[in-house]
């Protein structure tokens, strides 16, 4: 599936891919597969709130080797706000959120605050070069073990 452009990023769109398939094109080094284990806690929190569709963006749906962190936003469709883990919802200081799940996750309709874009749109930007690019989009409800 890795059809990354000249600047290592994903070609534009929304790729959907399979948990499996994922964790084979993403986790490709010990690096990788620590932070495929954040995703993992991130979507079984998610999944316990009624969530069923995560988008992965950032250095780690590109061709960089050692990504250090991942961003990802979610669809609010469905999630029961009670039953969200409330530090995925803390966006001043977001150390919480990457102690535990090693990412920056997202609500998908919020607004970006520098741009006013929603993050699954913002997410599509590349923020060095302004060209569109692609993210990952995982259906929660076919992740058997998360």
């Amino acid at each position: 599936m890795k059809r990354f452009d000249k600047d290592g990023c994903l070609q534009p769109g929304i790729h959907e891919m399979s948990w499996q398939r994922f964790v084979k094109n993403f986790g490709t080094n010990p690096q990788r597969l620590r932070l495929i284990s954040g995703i993992e806690d991130a979507i079984k929190s998610l999944k316990k709130a009624g969530c069923n569709t995560m988008y992965v963006n950032g250095s780690f749906v590109t061709a960089e080797e050692f990504p250090n962190d991942y961003d990802a936003c979610w669809d609010v469709t469905g999630v029961d706000p009670s039953l969200l883990d409330p530090i995925l919802l803390q966006f001043k200081s977001r150390a919480a959120m990457k102690t535990k799940y090693l990412g920056d996750l997202f609500p998908a309709h919020f607004s970006e605050l520098s741009t006013g874009r929603t993050f699954l749109d913002f997410f599509q930007t590349d923020k060095s070069t302004g060209k569109r690019k692609g993210l990952i989009k995982l259906n929660l409800k076919g992740i058997k073990n998360a």
